[in-house]
């Protein structure tokens, strides 16, 4: 069964049950000590993108939105049953044409990484998709707030919704994250690890 450690801001970890690791948005917290088999990057703003703290092995890959974004079509791969597909993200501090979000299929559940984004039409589809977890930006300064991750969360349906990149400068916010209150709420604090 796959894990996932949250490091914080918008920075967690996936170990797969045959034991690779799978790191997305590289920046923040601890728990980079397992070298890296795939890394994704949903795009390049230095908070998501802080390569320099892994340990990368000989085969490792990295995906960043350029790779898995070209010519307005989203990308999936299929990593040796690791499968990733890139999906719409977007605000006005986001730039459509240089960020993504990840669907990311692993040992049976299915991961929504949403990168910074605030509401997306794309979002509307995904309850069809029968998420497990989606993990959603609630800062309220460069991504969505609250209240509108809130109503994100509603309409992907995922079983789970974990709160993340809750304050700018921060790696979580105990109060922020106490008033995420939709029913598939999971409230994750750096450094804890959830199985899948």
């Amino acid at each position: 069964m796959a894990k996932l450690l949250y490091q914080g801001h918008g920075s967690y970890r996936i170990t797969a049950d045959d034991g690779r690791v799978l790191y997305l948005d590289p920046y923040a917290g601890e728990g980079y000590d397992l070298p890296a088999d795939i890394v994704l990057v949903t795009h390049e703003h230095y908070d998501h993108n802080k390569l320099e703290l892994l340990t990368m092995k000989p085969d490792t890959v990295v995906l960043r939105a350029a790779d898995m974004l070209i010519d307005g079509i989203y990308r999936t791969v299929d990593l040796a049953g690791i499968r990733v597909e890139a999906v719409p993200a977007y605000n006005k501090n986001h730039p459509k044409d240089e960020c993504v979000g990840y669907l990311i299929s692993v040992d049976g559940v299915m991961v929504y990484a949403s990168g910074d984004t605030s509401t997306t039409d794309y979002m509307d589809t995904l309850s069809a998709r029968k998420l497990d977890y989606a993990l959603l930006p609630t800062d309220g300064v460069y991504n969505m707030d609250i209240p509108e991750a809130m109503d994100c969360a509603r309409r992907i349906g995922a079983r789970h919704t974990i709160p993340i990149h809750m304050k700018p400068g921060a790696l979580y916010d105990d109060e922020k994250a106490k008033t995420f209150t939709v029913p598939s709420a999971l409230l994750i604090r750096p450094g804890e690890e959830i199985l899948l």
